[in-house]
């Protein structure tokens, strides 16, 4: 039996942490930034961690 292939879409957007949780960056970061805080777009450009319910998904998708 071949190996499994990592989706590679996910990859791209989904990346493992040190302590071994999902981290992903942010939506709605990318249009109508205008009305938006400074403070709001300043919390946007950090990475958050990924829904618990989720996770096992995505670590099929990543072969993890």
């Amino acid at each position: 039996m071949s190996k499994m292939k990592t989706n590679r879409s996910a990859a791209k957007r989904f990346k493992l942490s040190a302590s071994g949780k999902l981290r992903h960056k942010q939506t709605g970061s990318r249009h109508i930034l205008t009305k938006k805080s400074a403070a709001r777009k300043r919390r946007l450009r950090q990475t958050t961690q990924m829904a618990a319910c989720d996770e096992k998904r995505l670590k099929r998708l990543l072969n993890l």
